[in-house]
């Protein structure tokens, strides 16, 4: 296989559903971060970047754990702020990232090869999809980079992923942790 694929770890956010500092709730004697950063780091990347802004612990935090820091200066702008800074800070010759959310602590560690190899065999983009519905992290190919610096808003690469109809490659989950995400304090997994 060739290309360099790199992991994105999105976590810019204030977590205002959640009642604010949601990535740095304590959680299986971590933080909630840990879970995504867990994945990251044991996906078939060559970097880790964390893409941070409303909470300077979140930065800290993932230094400490060895990720590079992403600064989204516009987060408050909503997700599309975030992903696009972390896709615009890859270097020229990422082959594709895996976009990573920080508020899903869940994600099994069996589908990250699978998405990583989708990309890097030719597919524009690959998710893990449990019991039919898609799930995250997304493997975005570096030809879909401009598409995605194009967002704008709230709203992540889902709309770009789903018109790529069949060539979205579709990979299975093991489990329901790739749909598991924390919006609010009930939300969160014992």
């Amino acid at each position: 296989m060739t290309g360099r694929i790199h992991a994105l770890v999105l976590a810019a956010g204030f977590g205002s559903r959640f009642g604010g500092a949601k990535l740095m709730t304590p959680w299986r004697g971590g933080v909630l971060l840990d879970g995504a950063l867990d994945a990251a780091f044991a996906a078939p990347a060559v970097a880790v970047h964390v893409v941070v802004g409303a909470d300077d612990r979140v930065a800290a935090h993932a230094k400490v754990r060895g990720a590079g820091i992403v600064q989204a200066r516009d987060h408050a702008l909503g997700l599309s702020a975030s992903l696009k800074a972390g896709i615009a800070a890859l270097p020229g010759d990422a082959a594709g990232a895996l976009v990573f959310l920080g508020d899903m602590p869940l994600i099994p560690h069996a589908v990250l090869r699978p998405l990583t190899e989708a990309i890097l065999f030719g597919g524009p983009a690959a998710v893990p999809v449990f019991e039919g519905r898609i799930g995250n992290p997304a493997a975005l190919s570096a030809e879909i980079f401009p598409q995605i610096l194009a967002l704008d808003g709230d709203r992540g690469a889902r709309a770009i992923l789903e018109g790529l109809g069949q060539a979205l490659v579709r990979v299975p989950s093991p489990d329901a942790g790739v749909l598991v995400d924390v919006d609010r304090p009930d939300d969160l997994p014992p």
